[in-house]
């Protein structure tokens, strides 16, 4: 029973950084998922897939595990540099991309 500890990125329907700043415990699956031969849907007996324990910082999610015994890896992740482009760039006169419009 491995734990993962990682800060969520993004999803790519998301402009904004809502839901990125906590960090996330996630437990790796001890059990493989298997497919039921009735309807088709694949489905686990392990519990612990379906836990998500959200943390403000780093250093509580790992005093949680140190706390409780359980093993854990640590997945940090560097932060993307927004490019700072303003609204007047996009009519510059020394524009080097095509305009696509």
């Amino acid at each position: 029973m491995t734990a993962r500890i990682y800060k969520p990125a993004r999803t790519a329907m998301q402009s904004g950084r809502g839901k990125t700043k906590e960090w996330v415990l996630d437990y790796e699956p001890e059990q493989p998922r298997t497919v039921e031969p009735l309807m088709g849907w694949t489905s686990s007996g392990d519990m612990k897939q379906e836990l998500h324990l959200h943390f403000d910082t780093k250093e509580e999610a790992i005093g949680y595990c140190e706390r409780e015994g359980i093993p854990y890896q640590l997945f940090e992740t560097n932060p993307a540099a927004r490019a700072r482009i303003s609204y007047s760039d996009n009519f510059a006169s020394l524009r080097r991309e095509a305009w696509t419009h």
